[in-house]
């Protein structure tokens, strides 16, 4: 077990007592991968596709090493460097349940509060109640977030890697954004050219569209076949990978010679992004950013078409709480990192947006990526 990893145990253990917690599920994803190294195998964990798939996961009880209970298919192809901890198999042809309460009585006889991690399989919560009768099951989402949030040195340096992989990707394929290239054409060269650089793969599906006067698409299309024409703007929504930290990135590049309009909103979407870092500091909350950037695109007429949140914050998931939207008050503190991402996108008139990953320090917030904001036009 690495120095980190210990230290983030012993920070969960004391969060589990103050939350009287007895006993604590965490399911393979990232809160699990965070406190004890077990690394995310996509998409072995994240698929109905082996037998007693919702045993997969880690009882952690305060003060004690945690006891993992995997199934076999897990443990012979997703373990290479082992785990620190005591690890149950299951067999295909064994009672899972079974299993999975002798582990539950083993690690916690007398738990009657049972935590479970985001993203637990339904049936695992109900196997719990089966296996302790009576108990209480606790969301623990909360709890686990609030030790994720705020990121340390060694962290904010793979999301910084993460984002200047995403950096040099599109610099190296903003040449090919012209007219007769396709969009799936554009995203498959992105997540080819995030692998070569050392990305785990893609942090969500890459995302890449035409908009403006020549085309009637909808952002809600992120990506087809489409042949790219003159006159729009291609918008990117990708991210990377590096040692699990996520990265989460967007430009629009035109193609042709943009009008007035088009310059226009890209100005204001700019400014937009701005507005949000600046507004973004130690006890300001998540909506005061979302009301800043926001602002600025209301103020210069395009509201109805800023149509999302402004962002979220990220790590070792790619949309992780506290969000940067109206209904999020939560106060951001140094070592929180977030997206800002403003757009407007009019459906057979404009489409621009910027998307950069941004930390909150002591003086300033500041951005992990490097690319130009500037304006990009092909042809």
């Amino acid at each position: 077990m690495t120095p980190h990893h210990a230290a983030r145990q012993t920070r969960l253990w004391a969060a589990l007592d103050e939350a009287g917690i007895d006993v604590l599920f965490l399911p393979p994803q990232a809160d699990l991968e965070y406190v004890t190294g077990l690394e995310r195998r996509l998409p072995s964990f994240g698929e109905i596709g082996y037998a007693h798939h919702w045993v997969a996961g880690a009882l952690i009880v305060p003060g004690a090493a945690p006891v993992f209970v995997l199934p076999r298919m897990i443990r012979e192809f997703d373990l290479p460097a082992g785990v620190d901890g005591d690890v149950v198999t299951v067999s295909e042809l064994d009672d899972g349940a079974a299993m999975f309460r002798a582990a539950l009585d083993s690690a916690a006889p007398r738990a009657t509060r049972i935590g479970i991690g985001p993203r637990a399989w339904a049936q695992t919560a109900i196997h719990l109640l089966e296996a302790r009768p009576g108990a209480q099951l606790i969301d623990a989402g909360a709890l686990t977030n609030r030790l994720r949030r705020v990121k340390d040195a060694d962290e904010l340096d793979l999301m910084r890697r993460a984002a200047r992989l995403v950096d040099a990707v599109l610099a190296d394929v903003e040449p090919f954004v012209v007219a007769g290239a396709t969009e799936l054409d554009l995203a498959s060269e992105i997540d080819l050219r995030m692998r070569r650089l050392g990305s785990r793969g893609a942090s969500f599906d890459t995302g890449v569209w035409s908009m403006g006067p020549s085309t009637a698409r909808d952002a809600s299309v992120r990506l087809s076949n489409a042949v790219l024409a003159p006159g729009a703007g291609v918008s990117f929504d990708f991210g990377a990978i590096v040692d699990g930290y996520c990265s989460d990135f967007g430009r629009t590049v035109h193609i042709g010679e943009p009008g007035e309009e088009y310059v226009r909103v890209h100005e204001l979407v700019m400014a937009a992004q701005e507005a949000g870092r600046q507004a973004a500091r130690p006890g300001a909350t998540a909506a005061d950013v979302d009301r800043a950037t926001r602002a600025v695109i209301v103020d210069g007429g395009y509201g109805e078409w800023f149509r999302h949140r402004t962002g979220h914050c990220i790590g070792k998931d790619v949309h992780e709480l506290p969000y940067i939207s109206e209904e999020d008050h939560t106060v951001l503190e140094p070592g929180m990192s977030f997206t800002i991402e403003p757009s407007v996108f009019w459906p057979g008139r404009v489409g621009v947006r910027v998307e950069d990953v941004f930390v909150v320090t002591e003086g300033d917030t500041v951005s992990l990526n490097e690319h130009p904001r500037t304006l990009v036009a092909n042809g």
